[in-house]
This record gives structure tokens, sequence and C-alpha cells, in this order.
């Protein structure tokens, strides 16, 4: 059974990619009466406000006829910003040699948060320099993940 957070990618990635954005990922975050989803989107000449807006508007559409969530919710449209969240293995991809912060799931060699240089990914499997030392961790196990920012 897919997650509430594939069932949503699933739904909203067509009306995204429709208006010409690429749907990064999505987050809910249970809270009750706060709970929110937050859609982050891309474009090649960036995001402005007006971007997250005409996707917001479009995503909203979408959620009312298909009604997928049955809590409340708000519903948040975003650029990735400078700390990008990392999704899909695809995303790792993009972005080896750049360093992230990482959170498991479960812990890989007794670690279950760390930062580290995003080294190579093969069959679904990122393997990160944490220090001296590698660590391989399954995309699956990535509860969550964001780049660190770069001012240099």
């Amino acid at each position: 059974m897919a997650t509430i957070t594939e069932r949503l990618t699933n739904m909203l990635a067509p009306a995204v990619e429709a208006l010409d954005y690429e749907l990064v990922g999505i987050e809910f975050i249970r809270a009750g009466k706060h709970s929110t989803l937050r859609v982050y989107i891309d474009h090649p000449q960036g995001i402005s406000v007006d971007d997250c807006a005409h996707v917001s508007r479009q995503a909203s559409a979408v959620l009312d006829v298909e009604d997928p969530i049955n809590v409340e919710y708000n519903l948040e449209v975003s650029s990735p910003g400078m700390d990008r969240p990392l999704f899909t293995a695809a995303h790792y991809e993009q972005f080896q040699g750049e360093m992230a912060q990482v959170v498991l799931s479960v812990p890989v060699a007794g670690k279950r948060k760390f930062t580290g240089v995003i080294r190579t990914v093969v069959d679904n499997t990122v393997t990160f320099g944490v220090g001296e030392e590698t660590l391989d961790v399954e995309v699956a196990t990535i509860k969550k993940a964001n780049l660190v920012p770069n001012f240099d």
C-alpha cells in the first residue's frame, strides 16, 4: 500500500508538470488542525511567489476533487530553497559531491543523524562520506535529507 506522500505525489505530479514546473517532492506533516501539506516545485528559471500561487490554485483544485486527506491542513507551495530537500535517488545523483544533512528512520552503523558528502548512488543506495568513513544508505530508509548550503 502506498504512503500518503506517494499517493499525493502521484495525484499532484501531472497537474504541476502540466503547468511546466518540476514537482520536487511533498511533505505531509500531521499535527491535528495544524497539519501541513508542503509541495516543493522548481523551474529552470527559478520560482517566484506568483509561480507558487499558480501551482497552489491548481493543486487545491485537484485536492478538492480527490479529497485524499481526512484532516484539516494548510497547503504550502514553495521553492526548494538553498537547503533543498532530497526525496529520490535521482536527487542524490544530481547533487553528488554536495554536503547533505540526513535523518534516517533506522540507524546505519550506529548513526541516525549525520552530515556527509553525497559520494555515489547505485540501485537506490546512496554512499555518503562522513568524516573518514563511508555509509551506504538505502533511499527508503532516509526519513529526511537536505542539502547544506555552501556560501563559498
